[in-house]
């Protein structure tokens, strides 16, 4: 089962592009305006501590790319480190007191808890704190992990296939031999034979790689397990893909709604929004950012499933309409690979931010979903109608049959 072509993270967008969306001063999202003063004092630390993050990093890259810099330069940079240090130390404090006080966390401060969440969660607390919020510490599969490697999968040449290609730059995954490829194999194989419907499909393995990042291999197939359980991930990977058709149908209205003429524009040129959609359903952005900006969207992915997918997609296209409607099919799939995936680099809290500015509406989406099995129903009896006659006729009929089954 193939993708379509996905953008590519290692390409630098032009400089113009890059310098508009500089980072900005990063503000808390919408839900805050409901926690007491104490919450959106520790929000307001958090947003310190990312800035200063991001402007400790901008100091290293100046650093790093011109030897005259002077002495004011190093110790602005050195008091800001100094105030890091104390914001990163409270921050441990906090997400170390979350995770052991999980459950009270979700019953009592659970708006406190999705505003930290949409902050980012600290790289050394991820592999706790996202096996907690998918309750993937205790499952009884995990027992079966060990047997599950000692069986073989008829989707092992895929897997192998596929594997130098996940990740090829990162050094955990690079070479043949390499840990990160063995681990990632082990997995993929062992939820082919667990959910033989689904098997293995391209793009699985990148979300996987992701979780093997941050925890050993036996934690993160459980994870990825009740990823594909309880977060839809399931039903897009199945062999018909039928879940990723309801997703762009949903965000093809979304689009038309909120970006007519950007809509409009697409249309005119045949771009069509699986084009450049359908990796950012099957990847989850993993694809299209690189990793620090996509291991974000992630976090939140974790907490609030695949509503943040629509969100940063249609962000993303609200952010480059203006560039997008002077661009022909061929300049639109080059902005999307070589532009895009770099626009948030200094600032994800950016991209966080207009992701909860787009207008989203639950209601609205589950309308859609049964106007979409509707439509599909009636698409399979007209099918059901038309088949036997053209099949028991036509040569040409049996074939298309037959390749539509492969």
């Amino acid at each position: 089962m193939s993708l379509p072509t996905m953008a590519s993270p290692t390409l630098s967008p032009d400089s113009s592009s890059q310098e508009a969306l500089s980072a900005p001063t990063c503000s808390p999202t919408s839900d805050s305006e409901n926690l007491s003063p104490d919450e959106l004092e520790l929000l307001a630390k958090l947003e310190e501590q990312n800035r200063l993050l991001e402007a400790d990093s901008k100091s290293m890259r100046s650093m790093n790319g011109s030897r005259r810099n002077s002495g004011s330069s190093l110790v602005s940079s050195s008091s800001a480190s100094s105030n890091l240090s104390h914001l990163e130390e409270d921050t441990w404090i906090l997400w170390g007191r979350i995770a052991n006080e999980w459950e009270e966390w979700r019953r009592r401060k659970e708006k406190l808890l999705k505003e930290l969440i949409r902050k980012g969660i600290p790289h050394h607390f991820r592999a706790i704190v996202w096996q907690l919020l998918c309750s993937a510490t205790d499952m009884p599969v995990k027992n079966q992990y060990s047997e599950l490697l000692k069986m073989s999968s008829p989707c092992e040449k895929l897997i192998r296939r596929d594997i130098a290609r996940t990740y090829p730059e990162h050094e955990f995954f690079k070479g043949q031999d390499s840990l990160g490829q063995e681990v990632l194999f082990n997995v993929m194989k062992a939820y082919s034979l667990v959910d033989r419907e689904v098997g293995y499909c391209q793009g699985s393995a990148f979300i996987v790689g992701l979780l093997l990042m941050q925890m050993p291999e036996e934690e993160a197939f459980c994870v990825f397990v009740r990823l594909m359980q309880e977060y839809r991930l399931r039903e897009l990977f199945k062999p018909s893909m039928a879940e990723l058709g309801l997703c762009i149908y949903q965000f093809e209205y979304m689009l038309q709604e909120q970006l007519p003429d950007l809509n409009t524009h697409f249309r005119s040129q045949s771009f069509h929004t699986s084009m450049y959609a359908s990796s950012w359903f099957l990847t989850l952005f993993l694809t299209t950012f690189p990793l620090p900006v996509a291991t974000r969207v992630f976090d939140i992915f974790m907490y609030e499933g695949l509503e943040i997918v629509f969100r940063v997609g249609l962000a993303l296209l609200q952010v480059n309409q203006t560039e997008l409607m002077q661009l022909d099919m061929e300049g639109m799939s080059q902005y999307f690979q070589r532009v895009i995936p770099h626009q948030f680099d200094s600032c994800p809290d950016k991209l966080v931010l207009k992701a909860y500015q787009v207008k989203y509406n639950p209601k609205k989406m589950k309308r859609l979903e049964k106007e979409y099995a509707a439509m599909k129903s009636k698409e399979m009896e007209e099918q059901i109608e038309i088949k036997p006659r053209v099949g028991a006729h036509s040569p040409i009929g049996m074939s298309s049959k037959l390749a539509t089954q492969q």
